[in-house]
């Protein structure tokens, strides 16, 4: 008999990949069986993954787009390339489920496990599903979304295998420790804490929103800035007006890691995009939020409607196209350091629209699915 296995797919981008691995770790708790992730070629897709512990097997991937291009014709190859080689590996690794967290990776995968037999479980993490999502619910058993109002957003055929569940998270997020981050980044004592995310890949946009803001932060709040690594590396200074090294209440980073759950748990507000696990890990922490979804050419719009769902149910504030200046971020910013009470009911109302135990929830509906097929 071979051994008991459950098989993930997903990846393009830290929300399609960071999710996944909080299911995976709550299934690990349960399952003694072994579990292997069907990703791209990409190395940011692989290097997380085997991190935490997990096999990991490269399957040939082509970009899923919308618009017209050239790129289409060699992509299709690969999407069938991807097809056939996951058919293969599905054949080898024979699992009971197959756990997709989306991205164009993930399709290939999720056909072949349908044709072979092979329960599939997918999950949207953004409020309007996106191309893989669609594809995939098509042929899944359940359709795991994090909000109600993604159901009437996918085909008709599938809104019945819908379940909501919410967005998975890791674990480590909810054990940061506020003294600690404060006293890690050297904060003042009384002085609230404004943490500015760009991204891993950084944001210019937001970074200079930021850096136009600080002047009229300077004495009102201790501000963390994460502008990303690929902005730094490409010798891009967001902090060009000299404030970097003189303002003695800012911090920057290119890439807050370990630290982050302490760092975020001292925050008393948080600016950045929309993305929806960016989302989730403030607003478990019941952290106000001023967002600046990315919009227009080359997105599909999903950081806009995650960004009007939040400002909608009172837990953000969002600025977008031209409203997205300096000017409005420091005035959002200062009406809330002078409004405590306000910017502490918008993170209470954050807390109520995500489900902190959806991994574990997710991980349940798996053992449950496959204790029935074993």
């Amino acid at each position: 008999m071979s051994e008991r296995c459950i098989a993930f797919t997903g990846g393009g981008t830290g929300g399609h990949i960071y999710p996944g691995l909080a299911v995976a770790a709550e299934l690990r708790k349960v399952f003694d069986g072994r579990i292997v992730w069907l990703g791209s070629k990409k190395s940011s897709d692989r290097a997380p993954v085997e991190a935490a512990g997990i096999e990991y097997m490269a399957l040939p991937a082509g970009k899923l787009r919308r618009e017209l291009s050239l790129e289409n014709v060699a992509d299709a190859f690969r999407v069938v390339a991807g097809y056939f080689a996951a058919k293969r590996a599905l054949r080898q690794l024979r699992p009971m489920l197959i756990f997709s967290k989306g991205g164009y990776v993930s399709v290939p995968p999720c056909r072949a496990a349908a044709a072979l037999g092979i329960p599939v479980f997918t999950h949207e993490s953004d409020l309007s599903p996106g191309l893989a999502t669609r594809l995939n619910a098509a042929k899944a058993e359940k359709v795991l979304v994090a909000w109600e109002e993604t159901r009437d957003s996918l085909p008709a055929a599938a809104r019945a295998r819908v379940e909501v569940v919410g967005n998975p998270m890791r674990a480590a997020i909810l054990e940061g420790d506020a003294e600690r981050g404060r006293s890690l980044l050297g904060v003042p004592s009384g002085m609230p804490v404004v943490l500015a995310m760009g991204g891993s890949q950084g944001a210019l946009q937001v970074n200079r929103l930021v850096e136009g803001a600080l002047p009229a932060l300077r004495d009102r709040a201790f501000v963390v800035h994460q502008t990303g690594e690929a902005v730094v590396e490409s010798g891009v200074d967001v902090a060009g007006s000299g404030l970097g090294p003189a303002f003695e209440n800012y911090r920057r980073f290119a890439f807050i890691g370990e630290e982050l759950p302490d760092i975020l748990a001292a925050a008393d507000m948080v600016i950045g995009r929309a993305g929806a696990g960016a989302l989730q890990e403030a607003a478990a922490l019941a952290k106000p939020m001023i967002l600046v979804p990315l919009a227009g050419t080359g997105t599909r719009g999903d950081q806009v409607d995650n960004a009007r769902h939040f400002e909608k149910n009172g837990a953000a504030k969002v600025l977008l196209g031209e409203g997205a200046r300096p000017e409005a971020l420091a005035g959002a910013i200062l009406a809330w350091l002078d409004a405590p009470e306000i910017a502490k009911a918008a993170g209470k109302a954050a807390a109520t629209l995500v489900n902190k135990d959806s991994a574990a929830q997710i991980a349940r509906l798996i053992i449950q699915r496959i204790g029935a097929q074993a």
